[in-house]
Formats: C-alpha cells, structure tokens, sequence
C-alpha cells in the first residue's frame, strides 16, 4: 500500500494506492463524516461506477480500461473518487498509468502540482478524469492497428490465426465498449448535478469529458461493427475453402468408382475378356485411364473443376 499526501496552498490530494484495512480505518478517522457504505465500496475489488452525493462532499466510482497483456483484454480498473471543499481523496490499485504518473509529477514538479491544485477541489476532480477518460485514445489507437493488421491479413491461406486474432480483438471490444458506456451517466450527472462543491461553472467543463465519451464510445462502437464484419467475411473464405477441398475430394472419388469397379472385376476368379491375353494389363490400363481422362472432361466442361 503506498499512502501519498500532496498539498497546495489550503487543498490537499490524499492518493491511496492498494488501500488495505488499516488505511481504510485510518481515512475514516480523518473523514468521520465518510458514510460507511461509501468506505465499504473502496474496500470492494470492483464496484459498479456510480456517483453520491452528500451534505459535506461527493463520492464517485468511476473504471477505466487496463490492458491485460496475459489474456489480451482490457480489463476495468476502478478508481474512487471522494472530492470536499478542500480536499480530493483519490482509491485505486496502482495500475493506473496516467494516475500513477500525475501522482509522481505533483510530488517533485511545483508547476505541476499550481496547475493540479490550484484552481480548487473540483478543478482538481475535473482534470483527474479527463486525463483518465484522455488515456483511452491511445487505448483505441492501438485497437485501430490490430484492425488494420487483421484486414492485411483477412485473405491469407493461415486462416486459423485470423480467425482467433479477430476472436481475440472482438473480445476486447466487447470490454471496452462495456467500460467506457458505464461512465457515461457518471459524467452526464456530474453535469447536471447541483452541489456546491461543484459550481456552476463546472458544467461546461464536464461536458467536454462528456463529449470525449460520446467520441470513445463511437469510436468502439464502428470498431465493433468492423470486427464483426471480418468475422463475417473469415467464416465465409473458412467455408468457401473448405467446398473447394470437399469439390476436389468428391471429384477424385467419383473418378475412382469405375476404376475400383473395373479393378474389382478382373481380381474375381472367372473367365473375363481379355483375361488370357498377354496384353490384358496393358488394355486394362488404358481403358482406365480413358475413362478418367473423359470424366475430367466431362467436369471440366460442366465446371464442376
């Protein structure tokens, strides 16, 4: 657990980053006032966003995507928010990058910190989550090239490993378009919500974190039909590559049933034409291979080759 405390001028951001009991207590013992249903969500290993609001300060418990680099998918990683008049509590796991680094930069850059702290408890807020919801660019960015890799790779004769690369991304999707819709209403309320911890003149600034989610979440959403799209197209090669296999067995096997017929024929032991001539290979050869060679016409001609 690691426990930092940054202040400026009368504000001050108390950081926990993997909160055990014992800050959890101690955080309630400096905020007496901190509902215990609210202390009891930071103690949750994910709970769902929502936003509370009370007399002496605001919590909200908002995710944002975290790339699972073992199971390739980005995965919720939720940050709590309690915000006062004079200070900003913010809960975490540590695994937060741009978090992490504003946390670092506010500790040794005084500039830095003027810019976090300075303007009050809701700028503070403010900027802490459009940096968050600002980090999910790059996320799609680099969503974006995994689509384009998979479109360069769509007609390749390796279509197992598009098929499970298309699975793979799909899946990631799927959480991110799920992450990202859920801080939707958590913005929108911090909007239109009326505290005056937050003034009026918030309202525009949240809106632009709101307008940056609409984006995000159109941005996952036409990702989201793409893949669909490329699954749809690799089932189709998949299908069209296995007729072309299953046209090519089926023709060597009707060409084999009259060979396998005459074959058969001439194993029995009777009498049969041309069993006693010398050349009686020879002529029974030929004739096979008359009859496949007329057969293979015959598709050709039918366009069944």
């Amino acid at each position: 657990m690691t426990t930092r405390i940054i202040t400026h001028g009368d504000l001050t951001w108390l950081d926990l980053a993997h909160p055990t009991e014992a800050d959890v207590d101690s955080l309630s013992g400096r905020f007496p006032y901190f509902h215990p249903l609210n202390l009891e969500d930071i103690r949750s290993p994910i709970e769902r966003p929502k936003l509370d609001q009370d007399d002496d300060y605001i919590f909200a418990v908002m995710h944002f995507p975290l790339w699972d680099s073992r199971h390739e998918i980005s995965r919720a990683a939720e940050v709590d928010f309690f915000v006062g008049r004079d200070y900003v509590v913010t809960v975490h796991n540590g695994t937060l990058k741009p978090l992490v680094n504003l946390v670092e930069r506010c500790q040794t850059d005084p500039a830095e910190r003027q810019r976090l702290l300075g303007r009050g408890a809701n700028h503070a807020f403010h900027t802490l989550i459009d940096q968050l919801v600002d980090y999910v660019f790059p996320i799609l960015g680099k969503v974006d090239k995994r689509i384009h890799a998979i479109e360069d790779a769509l007609f390749e004769s390796n279509a197992k490993r598009v098929i499970q690369e298309i699975a793979l991304l799909r899946r990631d999707i799927i959480s991110l378009r799920r992450i990202i819709r859920q801080q939707i209403p958590i913005v929108q309320q911090l909007e239109t919500v009326q505290h005056p911890i937050l003034h009026d003149e918030m309202e525009e600034y949240f809106g632009d974190i709101a307008d940056h989610l609409f984006k995000l979440r159109d941005i996952a959403d036409e990702n989201y039909e793409i893949i669909n799209s490329f699954a749809e197209t690799a089932d189709t090669l998949a299908s069209y590559r296995i007729n072309e296999v299953m046209r090519i067995l089926t023709v060597i096997s009707v060409i084999m049933l009259p060979l396998t017929l005459i074959s058969s024929i001439y194993g029995m032991n009777i009498e049969l034409p041309f069993a006693d001539d010398h050349n009686a290979f020879i002529i029974t050869s030929g004739a096979m291979l008359l009859i496949a060679i007329l057969m293979l016409i015959y598709f050709r001609k039918r366009n069944w080759l």
